[in-house]
């Protein structure tokens, strides 16, 4: 008999009748499926037939599919790539803070599948985002986007950032966006680029080296239009033209 194309469950996942197990397996099915399919094109019955479980287990843990949603962005499995940024008030090295985002980045790109779906899940809330997306933004992302600037600033004797120091944040960062956003296409143009922990650390060396490249490059451009502002000849006042004194009268001479 040829052998049957379904794969099996993994021995960790192996059914149990309790609901912790149940619990688990909603939350890792809805994970996979909603990091691939997203929110609005998973259906509960599609989860629970992926878990195993009878579909009133999702509205007995969760209520319905958007409390399983918020569960499975919030689950504690899917904040271990999540390293702490102290923070704008905590000055720190441009070197030190890009290395820290670039961990950010690049440490779920080393971890097991269930860490790389978790990104996934997350990079998709980002394209298509839904009620979690503005607390992921206050949370995460705001504070770490603030530290960057501030180190931006101080590397580039900024006193307060402008729009371009944000604009070059940004920039920067989606240095790293990309690395999750554009997997699949790397992956199909270039694989070795992320095939090994090897490659993913080159790949983080250079991208620290393009982004302190687009940092002095911010900073040669704001000395040059300095420069020139300084060296622009000031506009001449005009000279004021002395006004014509009006014709005088001559006085006609009364014949004697």
């Amino acid at each position: 008999m040829p052998k049957s194309s379904t794969p099996k469950p993994p021995p960790s996942k192996s059914l149990r009748s309790d609901g912790a197990d149940a619990h688990s397996r909603l939350l890792d099915a809805a994970l996979t499926l909603f990091a691939v399919k997203g929110f609005a094109k998973t259906s509960i019955r599609d989860i629970a037939q992926a878990a195993q479980v009878n579909i009133a287990s999702i509205s007995y843990y969760f209520g319905d599919k958007a409390g399983l949603y918020r569960a499975v962005f919030t689950d504690p499995r899917s904040k271990q790539h999540i390293i702490p940024h102290p923070g704008p008030d905590v000055p720190m090295e441009l070197q030190a803070s890009l290395d820290l985002m670039l961990q950010r980045f690049i440490g779920p790109l080393k971890q097991d599948q269930l860490i790389q779906q978790c990104m996934k899940l997350h990079f998709r809330e980002m394209l298509e985002p839904t009620g979690v997306w503005q607390e992921e933004v206050e949370t995460n992302i705001k504070p770490a986007h603030h530290a960057l600037v501030a180190a931006l600033c101080q590397h580039l004797g900024v006193a307060e950032p402008d729009d371009d120091i944000h604009r070059l944040a940004f920039s920067i960062s989606g240095l790293g966006v990309m690395l999750h956003i554009g997997h699949d296409i790397i992956t199909t143009i270039r694989p070795e680029l992320l095939a090994t922990h090897a490659a993913l650390d080159l790949y983080s060396e250079r991208l620290m080296g393009y982004a302190v490249a687009m940092a002095d490059a911010e900073g040669a451009r704001r000395a040059a239009a300095n420069a020139a502002s300084t060296k622009a000849p000031k506009a001449a006042k005009p000279t004021r033209q002395p006004t014509a004194s009006a014709p005088t009268r001559s006085k006609r001479k009364t014949p004697t």
